[in-house]
């Protein structure tokens, strides 16, 4: 199935802002549900942003407000903005189809760190 590249990650100072990028090796037009997990150390990876056909996005209480998750179709791409971040969420963050979620299947991720 399709294939999935995270980037964008990096150190950032509490209160600043990241925008990782998800990239397709195909046509994501079809997958209906496109997510971005986080796993902090000690933590059970999580799923932070969800973006699904026809339905609302939805977000993990502990995002909403900060982090906003989009599509660009033309681009094979999905995005993560995250604003106003917060050393609670330093974490690999991973983007995932739910078909690849439910079979195990994740990319390399790409990690997060926030200072305070």
């Amino acid at each position: 199935q399709v294939q999935l590249v995270e980037s964008g990650g990096g150190l950032v100072q509490a209160g600043g802002s990241l925008r990782l990028s998800c990239a397709a090796s195909g046509s994501i037009f079809n997958i209906v549900a496109m997510g971005w997990y986080r796993q902090a150390p000690g933590k059970q990876r999580e799923l932070v942003a969800q973006s699904t056909t026809g339905s609302s996005n939805y977000y993990a209480d502990s995002v909403k407000g900060r982090f906003t998750i989009s599509r660009d179709n033309a681009k094979n791409t999905v995005y993560l903005q995250m604003n106003s971040l917060k050393p609670e969420d330093t974490a690999v963050y991973y983007c995932n189809t739910r078909s690849s979620w439910f079979r195990g299947s994740w990319g390399q991720g790409t990690q997060v760190t926030v200072s305070s």
